[in-house]
């Protein structure tokens, strides 16, 4: 209880700082998803005190029943609630409904097993608890503020090839048969139909997409590999989304070359 007291105490910074500068997000909300009250209490402060809504869920049927009849700007899940994978398997069963609502797992377990699973089924972002909460408000927003972005120019129509990709409605189509894509997905995805043929390096890749958030490379490589899976007729061997040995990724729109 120490550690989850001195959270309380630094969330009560937070907040009076949150409050002398206000922001435009304050009307949106978070679901948070944890089995423990005194978690869900110390995400409430961390949530409030970065300028957000909270509604809260206590295991993953909960979570999945609020999120797709609610809308919300970001989903905190815990993947070790009720004593099993609640937290895997509501994932699953948002990103099999085409709920794209960016999810950001809180759990124990710091694996790479655990990591890697959770972001290959749909998952954004994956912090270890015990958790500092002003740097977790700061991911937050960061999160949301990204996940955004495609809003914000209304109407753009980007196509490429058989794709087509709407960034204010984020609906993404090859050949006109829709396909659901992860928040993260939707920021990689239109980074490469926006610049066709461009060499994206894993640095830029880092900055561009994880807003240099520390990530290594099987994180990356583990995106790439799950829209690949996606797009490509054989992922195994991808003409659209192509690997540059030594360097990163590029796009081809034709399949080609």
């Amino acid at each position: 209880m120490v550690f989850w007291t001195e959270q309380f105490l630094l969330m009560k910074k937070l907040k009076r700082r949150t409050r002398k500068g206000g922001g435009p997000m304050a009307e949106e909300k978070i679901l948070i998803a944890d089995d423990d009250p005194a978690v869900r209490r110390l995400l409430m402060r961390v949530v409030e005190g970065s300028g957000f809504k909270a509604q809260t869920a206590s295991d993953g049927l909960e979570a999945v029943r609020a999120a797709q009849s609610g809308e919300f700007a970001l989903i905190l899940l815990d993947i070790m609630m009720n004593g099993n994978d609640d937290g895997f398997h509501a994932i699953k069963k948002l990103r099999e409904s085409g709920n794209t609502t960016p999810i950001m797992v809180l759990s124990g377990r710091s694996g790479d097993f655990d990591t890697l699973y959770g972001l290959d089924i749909g998952a954004d972002d994956y912090v270890s608890k015990p958790f500092n909460p002003v740097i977790l408000g700061a991911k937050i927003k960061a999160l949301v503020r990204r996940s955004q972005a495609g809003r914000e120019e209304a109407g753009e129509i980007l196509t490429a090839g058989p794709f087509l990709y709407n960034t204010l409605t984020m609906e993404f189509s090859k050949n006109g048969i829709p396909i659901s894509l992860s928040s993260r997905e939707h920021v990689l995805m239109r980074l490469f139909l926006s610049h066709p043929g461009q060499v994206f390096s894993k640095e830029q890749l880092y900055e561009l997409v994880w807003n240099n958030t520390a990530v290594d490379d099987n994180v990356i490589m583990v995106y790439i590999s799950h829209l690949r899976n996606k797009i490509e007729d054989s992922p195994k061997n991808p003409r659209f989304i192509k690997t540059v040995w030594g360097i990163g990724y590029t796009f081809s729109c034709t399949g080609q070359g």
